[in-house]
């Protein structure tokens, strides 16, 4: 869980390049899932921008002692 913490961004672009990929190299797949997939990346992405600005809030807290 902590090396995710860590590279939440790297691993978010990783998974959406990946995802990318297979709708370009799959267009039989049914629409309905491609959407439900983009949804959930956009609620992953939510996450991992809270994860980097929690990051920033602590850095900023520990510059300021």
């Amino acid at each position: 869980m902590e090396f995710m913490k860590s590279h939440a961004t790297r691993l978010y672009a990783v998974a959406v390049a990946v995802l990318a990929l297979v709708a370009h190299y799959l267009p039989d797949l049914p629409s309905a899932l491609i959407l439900a997939v983009v949804a959930a990346v956009l609620g992953t992405g939510e996450v991992v921008q809270r994860v980097e600005d929690g990051k920033t809030r602590a850095a900023v807290a520990s510059s300021e002692r």
